[in-house]
């Protein structure tokens, strides 16, 4: 018998987030009151640029940026793949990365392989995190460019990236960091960072769909990749879509104002469902180091199980999860960035991810334990 939808229980939040109900008002009378192009000279694209502006001029004063810096696009992807492929003019190369990067970023570098591009992936520890000396050990001639995950969307394990930053500077080599998870969660500063780009995605931190933007250092030489008019500084074509503009910017002034207070929240509710777990299924693996890492993610394993099987059977439980990427959905094979860590196949074969929101309540979590202990030790009766 499945579960009521008021009765299930939004463990799937590093996917997406649900938007918060004043944001969606925000967009809704922004689609109503400023729809006219922001291109346009008259008076009701006048209006609609002030508003788009306004939105960038907020999202860069949050994240510590320019106004100048910040280009709207259609979300982490499409960040993603114009910081990659614009930096990137076409002559053969090497990108870094570490071992285990989204979807988003693995696939646009495979993309440009047969341009002469190749990648070198810097080997992770069994924390999720990167191995210095492999950055020391590293050669530099013929690199173009340097992307990392600030924090792993599966595992929710946070980079050091100082040491890469500093390398990348050391070297005058572009540094883009997919900020998509982290942004909203744990704080963050673009002038400080030592980033050359950064992607975000407003749909993850209770913003609509359809919009995030890529933050580019003013001096830095980026392509543009769609080709139209000249929106977005000549650097994104395409009209500009105000409203969800507005709706970034406020949902993205809620997340850092109350970033703290959320974070603590988040943890504390995601460490209860932990050691819930840990004592109600044991054995019960944690994947990823535990003292860095976000504090609402927990990638978690119980061997001896199928994910798959597993993740069928929480949904009809009322649990919605996940086994990793959302954009690596519908493949079969373990998550890389678990074999990267050398997780056994035990473990990378049994696990899930479960990502909190600071809209979870202690009610749910509670529940959530019950059900899902119950799943797993019905699985392995």
């Amino acid at each position: 018998m499945s579960i009521p939808a008021s009765q299930r229980i939004f463990l799937d939040n590093n996917s997406t987030t649900r938007p918060l109900d004043d944001v969606v008002d925000l967009v809704a009378e922004q689609y109503r009151t400023h729809y006219a192009n922001p291109g346009s000279a008259h008076a009701d694209g006048r209006q609609a640029r002030r508003v788009l502006e306004d939105a960038r001029e907020q999202l860069a004063s949050l994240l510590g940026a320019h106004p100048q810096e910040v280009i709207f696009t259609s979300g982490g992807t499409e960040s993603i793949n114009l910081a990659i492929q614009g930096f990137l003019s076409g002559s053969p190369g090497e990108i870094v990365l570490p071992a285990g990067e989204h979807p988003a970023t693995v696939n646009t570098i495979r993309r440009l392989a047969p341009r002469g591009l190749k990648q070198v992936q810097l080997p992770l520890d069994n924390a999720g995190r990167i191995k210095t000396r492999s950055l020391t050990e590293l050669n530099w001639e013929h690199v173009q460019l340097a992307t990392a995950l600030l924090a792993h969307n599966e595992t929710g394990v946070i980079q050091d990236i100082a040491p890469l930053a500093d390398l990348c500077l050391k070297h005058q080599i572009p540094l883009h960091l997919d900020c998509v998870q982290a942004i909203g969660k744990i704080p963050f500063h673009f002038d400080e960072s030592g980033a050359t780009a950064v992607s975000l995605a407003a749909h993850k931190f209770h913003g609509p769909r359809g919009i995030g933007a890529l933050i580019v250092k003013a001096e830095a030489r980026l392509l543009p990749q769609i080709a139209g008019g000249h929106q977005e500084r000549g650097k994104r074509a395409g009209t500009e879509p105000v409203a969800l503009a507005a709706g970034l910017a406020k949902a993205l002034a809620a997340a850092v104002q109350e970033q703290e207070q959320r974070s603590r929240q988040m943890a504390a509710l995601r460490d209860r469902l932990q050691e819930g777990l840990q004592e109600l299924c044991s054995p019960a693996v944690v994947n990823g180091s535990q003292a860095h890492r976000l504090p609402n993610t927990l990638n978690i394993s119980f061997p001896g199980l199928d994910g798959e099987a597993l993740l069928i059977s929480l949904d009809l439980a009322g649990i919605s999860c996940s086994l990793g990427s959302a954009c690596a959905s519908g493949s079969r094979d373990p998550a890389p960035v678990l074999l990267a860590m050398g997780c056994e196949e035990r473990v990378y074969r049994s696990a899930v991810r479960l990502s909190l929101s600071f809209l979870n309540t202690n009610e749910e979590i509670e529940a959530a334990i019950i059900r899902i202990s119950k799943v797993v030790n019905q699985l392995r009766s």
